[in-house]
């Protein structure tokens, strides 16, 4: 008999996220994660169906007095070219949802989820990081950095881009960067947000706008080309809160940096695979991609909320050799479209191409003007196949 059945390689959210909804779906599970280090102060935008996960893992009820709601999101042109796109805003109650989503502090979701971690029976911690592994047809052996070996059924790779046990699989990746960045910086302003997010389409990239708790803070992610990127991120305080105002059109008001401005370059990667034996991938060791769209953790959920489906332990039943074979099924449609997605919109940015301007443009105009249509492409957006359950219910 194995030491647990699921070994969790990997402590970021997605790595702890996955450990209790594997618990909580009845499996014994060793979580391999040193504690967090801190100085996280980015933020997440968690959608409907990702705080829903939240919430049958009991964590909302503790992290909603610290996220802000997204009621509103706002979509305008700032690219300043001669086919401009309209104004379109997306309002959450259009489609009956109290809000979209929330945004919540990073070092908030990773302090609760510690604290559910710790008081989870069916997970053991090992606050260290895995030497090696050894997988085959009959189970898994990790060997810790210190020695100590335990055997498991299945392992769950959540261990980031440069993932060991996508590594030890021989999964291959295909991997593109972009020359651009996100400058990431949390600020506030004269002007409340009325849980209202804004991302104006520069011609370097996104630049977007997301309420905090406080309705006179926000986050901010601007994605621009790399030099310009750390030209602005070296700039005094005072500059930059004014090239954020300037860029905001002062919707806000004057503008206050917060804390630190940190820099992050942006690149795309995408596994060959998402499972293979009693191997499977979750989070950025299955893919990653840019800060757009609010698409990173939620598609990172959506591997969780599947493999914990699949691996359901209330009935004893064992789990499979051929587990990775079938996760890696179930996950693809959903990993490739969102990939592509975000990939299209960020070089339709970019793009000087007359036609493509005009084709970014019309869609806007028509998601603008058609309700329907509208409404279609939020409840895709809250959720991959919402919108077309809604319309076979209609």
């Amino acid at each position: 008999m194995s030491d647990f059945e699921i070994a969790v390689i990997g402590g970021g959210p997605a790595g702890m996220i996955s450990a209790l909804a594997l618990a909580r779906a009845g499996r014994r599970v060793a979580l391999v994660a040193p504690s967090p280090s801190g100085g996280d102060h980015r933020t997440t935008a968690l959608m409907d169906h990702s705080i829903a996960l939240l919430a049958r893992l009991g964590l909302w009820q503790s992290v909603r007095p610290e996220a802000a709601p997204l009621k509103t999101m706002r979509i305008i042109d700032g690219t300043g070219r001669l086919v401009r796109a309209p104004t379109v805003s997306f309002r959450s109650a259009e489609i009956d949802l109290e809000a979209f989503g929330y945004n919540i502090p990073n070092t908030v979701l990773v302090g609760k989820l510690n604290e559910a971690i710790a008081s989870e029976p069916n997970i053991t911690r090992f606050e260290t990081i895995a030497d090696d592994f050894t997988v085959d047809k009959n189970g898994v052996a990790v060997t810790l950095a210190g020695g100590e070996t335990f055997s498991a059924e299945l392992i769950v790779g959540s261990d980031g881009r440069r993932s060991k046990v996508r590594e030890n699989a021989g999964i291959g990746v295909r991997q593109w960067s972009y020359k651009q960045s996100a400058v990431v910086l949390n600020f506030s302003h004269a002007l409340t947000h009325d849980d209202i997010s804004t991302e104006f389409h520069t011609r370097g990239g996104p630049f977007t706008q997301v309420p905090l708790p406080a309705k006179n803070r926000s986050s901010l992610v601007w994605v621009m080309d790399t030099p310009a990127a750390e030209d602005m991120a070296a700039r005094p305080e005072g500059e930059i809160a004014a090239a954020i105002e300037e860029r905001m059109q002062s919707l806000l008001g004057a503008v206050t940096i917060e804390g630190p401005v940190q820099k992050w370059p942006l690149s795309s990667m995408v596994a060959n695979r998402f499972g293979k034996g009693r191997t499977v991938l979750v989070g950025e060791a299955a893919h990653a991609f840019p800060p757009i769209g609010a698409q990173g953790l939620n598609l990172s959920l959506r591997d969780i909320m599947r493999l914990a489906r699949m691996l359901d332990g209330i009935d004893g039943a064992k789990i499979s050799a051929r587990t990775g074979e079938r996760y890696d099924f179930l996950r693809k449609s959903d990993v490739w479209s969102r990939t592509a997605s975000v990939d299209l919109l960020n070089r339709s940015l970019l793009a000087d191409f007359i036609p493509a301007q005009l084709a970014r443009s019309a869609g806007l105009y028509m998601l603008s003007a058609v309700p329907p249509l509208r409404q279609f492409a939020m409840r895709e957006g809250v959720q991959p196949l919402r919108g077309i359950k809604e319309l076979f219910a209609g």
